[in-house]
């Protein structure tokens, strides 16, 4: 397994050339699990840092910062990891690859651009054209070609990598569940009248991207650690749910999001003493998800 990268990004971190992805798989895939961390990457292009007018702390605040090393600990457990090695604020591979942004761009868009996206007209789309604080990430506008340069070198390997890890995992078990997993600022789940945090949001596109079921298991499994569970509000889940998940085909997708304020000092973006409590914890629950019986929850509907 990679080596457990420090806090502080390193020179190696920001340089222009590196691998755009890692998947750390087990010694024996045991069970029809998949993990993915897409939006932890902490390698940040020379070119792009250049290219921003926003300090390279403002733009890590848009990372679901060390997420990956929350849950690295899966391939030990008989499951594989898939992870963005770049950050989010370069290349968003929760959206659409047609989530283009034409305020950012210096050229007209190509018609089958998906420019009146909800994300994309707040700034999210898949080349972002803003940092998680609403603030302008770029100096001025991006040529084109840079668009498809980053979709070509960045953003499609990783879905490659995705898609034929579930592809792995039906052919052996017959399904695939992908566990995707982010972060979330403690500010968006935060209770002003009943003053208090929820945890972990699940999301499953209400319903639509994974089997009741595996929801509840996992709600079920979080609970029983003392964390404050729901269900896809503020976060449903991303293009990745809605795009791969198909339960009645077998492929089931849950977007874990974890609340920050667990693990995490938001302002400085260092670990806390939580993340240590907080790994141990997902390692109990992890451990124990992956010994369900998948049957449970991968039944095809036959009115589909």
């Amino acid at each position: 397994m990679a080596s457990r990268p420090t806090d502080r990004l390193t020179g190696h971190d920001m340089q222009e050339r590196f691998a755009p992805i890692e998947i750390v798989r087990p010694v024996q895939w045991s069970a029809p699990f998949i993990f993915a961390s897409p939006h932890s990457g902490r390698r940040y292009p020379a070119a792009f840092l250049k290219d921003s007018v926003l300090d390279l702390h403002t733009l890590r605040r848009s990372e679901d910062s060390y997420v990956d090393l929350l849950v690295d600990m899966v391939p030990g457990l008989g499951a594989p990891f898939l992870k963005a090695l770049f950050p989010r604020a370069f290349v968003d591979v929760n959206r659409a690859a047609n989530e283009l942004d034409p305020l950012i761009f210096a050229e007209q868009l190509s018609s089958d651009s998906d420019t009146r996206s909800n994300r994309v007209l707040a700034g999210f789309g898949v080349i972002p054209r803003l940092a998680a604080d609403g603030l302008s990430i770029y100096r001025k506008k991006l040529p084109l070609s840079e668009s498809e340069r980053r979709l070509q070198h960045y953003y499609r390997p990783y879905h490659v990598a995705l898609q034929e890890l579930i592809d792995e995992s039906m052919d052996r078990f017959g399904c695939a569940i992908l566990i995707d997993c982010h972060s979330m600022p403690s500010r968006h789940v935060w209770n002003r009248q009943r003053k208090s945090n929820v945890d972990f949001v699940l999301g499953d596109r209400y319903g639509a991207s994974c089997s009741p079921a595996l929801v509840s298991l996992v709600q079920g499994l979080l609970n029983d650690q003392g964390y404050a569970v729901a269900q896809n509000a503020p976060y449903a889940g991303g293009h990745v749910t809605q795009y791969y998940g198909n339960p009645a085909g077998g492929v089931h997708v849950l977007q874990i999001e974890i609340n920050r304020s667990l693990y995490l000092d938001e302002a400085r973006i260092t670990r806390t003493a939580g993340f240590t409590v907080l790994r141990s914890a997902l390692t109990a629950i992890f451990a124990d998800f992956l010994k369900i019986d998948p049957g449970a929850l991968t039944v095809r509907q036959a009115a589909e």
